[in-house]
């Protein structure tokens, strides 16, 4: 397996983003300056590349080698470009899956999530550039390698992907709590795609305005919620259940 690493120098991560390697995050040192950085930060940004801006202490528990200031993290896998992967799986099936994380942030539940995915025939797992859980060996061990066998594509915007399935004739399901429709109202035998909103605030309000539908599982305890890898567990086997039926 090949495992997730660490680069470090400005001059390094440069060549890495013009060589197109996977960069999950970028962390830079706080008041950084001079022409290189510069040229890296527009790199950055042209890119959509998450990054953050962190103290010289948090740099230097990352890494005790000469890091100048930036360090990035590389992916162990390569990811897939959006509209391509769409446009593939299109071609060989007639009702996709398809599977998107709004903002999801632990990478134990992405692992989680990228393993019943791969379990219940999803055909790509979408996430956004920035905010993103970054795939890593935690996230690798948790999909029990499922993530080599998932493409997984990034985007800019989620809410661009929501528009370019609906008009590539894939209805969008919501997975929310805000909506009196239950998950066993939706047709998922048709060609689907499930958002899975962020372990503390769920979908975003944006792109709940554009989906097709949203839907919300029935709880019968206390507990107000489930656990979001949980949940989309859920969601998908009742794809399933549907579509095997």
């Amino acid at each position: 397996m090949q495992k997730s690493s660490r680069i470090y120098g400005i001059r390094t991560v440069i060549e890495a983003i013009n060589s197109n390697s996977p960069i999950d995050k970028i962390f830079i040192q706080r008041g950084l300056g001079g022409n290189l950085y510069k040229e890296l930060e527009s790199l950055i940004r042209e890119n959509g590349i998450s990054f953050s801006y962190v103290p010289i202490e948090k740099l230097n528990r990352l890494s005790k080698n000469n890091h100048q200031g930036v360090i990035a993290n590389i992916s162990p896998i390569e990811f897939y470009n959006f509209e391509t992967l769409v446009e593939e799986v299109l071609q060989k099936k007639e009702s996709p899956l398809f599977l998107l994380l709004d903002q999801l942030s632990d990478v134990r539940n992405f692992g989680a999530i990228i393993r019943t995915a791969e379990c219940t025939g999803v055909d790509g797992i979408v996430i956004q550039k920035k905010g993103a859980a970054p795939v890593t060996e935690d996230t690798i061990k948790t999909s029990a390698g499922a993530a080599f066998k998932v493409p997984i594509a990034k985007i800019g915007h989620l809410k661009d992907a929501v528009f370019y399935l609906q008009a590539s004739g894939i209805q969008v399901i919501a997975a929310t709590e805000k909506t009196e429709h239950s998950i066993y109202d939706i047709n998922f035998k048709i060609p689907s795609a499930i958002i899975m909103g962020s372990e503390d605030s769920g979908i975003s309000p944006s792109i709940l305005k554009t989906v097709d539908h949203k839907a919300k599982l029935p709880l019968m305890g206390e507990i107000a919620s489930l656990n979001v890898s949980v949940a989309c567990g859920v969601f998908l086997y009742e794809a399933v259940r549907q579509r095997v039926i």
